[in-house]
Order: structure tokens, then C-alpha cells, then sequence
């Protein structure tokens, strides 16, 4: 993996209860996340960030999936997401060019045989900066129990010619759901419209 990762973090989160009360089952949450040199630091503006995407974003996609199916198994994921934030002196566009790309997500989507896109971060931060991840479900972007985003943070990146790249799992959604979903609003609103 010659792409200058200098770490490499994983951060597990169970919620037991929510809202004084138990859920029905703990849920889990997984990001993997590297921290890596901005390919792009130092060169000034670049116009062409392909041959650096064709490089880096398919071996960044299997090692984090990797790392991340290890510790939950792709047949528990329930929702996704990813997220990349690029370092001070880096273009926010070095982030996104690392993750919105099939060949880095299309990897994670498969192993965990989903099929709606993964919801995303990508921004500027300097280093110890609280991260977002925002995830939905892998394979019904409505359901909104799977609205789910996690917070993380590595006390010293991304330095300032670095890229942070993660990406998120969720074995459930949120512990107590009660705002319905998307689907269930359409069918209210379409019954509400009355004939002009």
C-alpha cells in the first residue's frame, strides 16, 4: 500500500440506550479511517487530479473496506456513508476527488452488497477538527431510522498537507425510531393535494 498513509484509525461505538431507554439491541457503529499525504500538496493548482485518483482511491477503497467488513462483518452493515477532509493548505476538491469515484466506493458498496450511493462529508479542517460521517441504508435511501451520522476525531490530523479518507458502518438504525420514513410522507401529501 504505497499511497503515504501515516495512520490508519478505527473507532467502535455501541449505544445501549437512548433517551433513558434500552434498545431492543445495542447498535454498533464502525468508521475506518486513514490519514494520508495530500498527493496534490505543493504542486499549486493542479488541473488534472486523475492520474493521482487512478492511483490512490481503488487501494484506499480495499484497504479500508477491508479493515472495516474485519471488524463488522459485511452481512451486519445496515447503513453507509463515507467522508474525506482535506488539510489546511489542501483544496477541498483534493478531498472529494479521493472518494467520489466508483473505484473507491464501489468496493465498500459491493462487500456489503449494497446499492444506494454513500452519503458523504468532504471539507476543510485543521488537525483534532470533531468529523462527521453521515451514513443512510445501504439499500432503501428513504428510511430515515437509517439516518444515522458518526462523530470521530484523530487529535493530530489531517496536518496541514494531508487528506483524512473513512469510511462507516452501522449494524442498525437509530435506537428508537419515530419519525416515520420518506415513503409514508409522499403518500400523506399525495392524499392531502385535493383536486383544483
Amino acid at each position: 500500500m504505497n499511497i503515504n498513509v501515516r495512520k490508519i484509525s478505527t473507532f467502535v461505538e455501541e449505544v445501549h440506550i437512548e433517551g433513558g431507554k434500552r434498545a431492543d439491541k445495542p447498535i454498533t457503529t464502525v468508521v475506518v479511517a486513514a490519514v494520508l499525504k495530500n498527493p496534490w500538496a505543493g504542486q499549486g493548482f493542479c488541473e488534472n487530479l486523475r492520474p493521482e485518483i487512478l492511483r490512490i482511491a481503488p487501494v484506499l477503497g480495499a484497504e479500508l473496506t477491508r479493515r472495516l467488513v474485519a471488524v463488522m462483518p459485511a452481512a451486519r452493515v445496515e447503513a453507509y456513508g463515507k467522508a474525506a477532509v482535506v488539510g489546511v493548505n489542501g483544496e477541498i476538491e483534493h478531498a472529494s476527488a479521493l472518494i467520489h469515484t466508483l473505484r473507491f466506493g464501489n468496493m465498500y458498496r459491493e462487500a456489503v452488497n449494497g446499492s444506494t450511493f454513500l452519503s458523504f462529508t468532504n471539507t476543510r479542517v485543521g488537525p483534532g477538527a470533531l468529523l462527521s460521517l453521515p451514513m443512510i441504508h445501504k439499500s432503501t435511501t428513504g428510511q430515515r431510522s437509517h439516518f444515522l451520522t458518526a462523530t470521530f476525531q484523530i487529535a493530530d490530523a489531517p496536518g496541514p498537507d494531508e487528506v483524512l479518507v473513512a469510511i462507516g458502518a452501522a449494524d442498525g438504525g437509530r435506537a428508537h425510531p419515530r419519525i416515520g420514513d420518506r415513503f409514508a410522507d409522499m403518500a400523506e401529501m399525495e392524499g392531502e393535494k385535493t383536486p383544483a
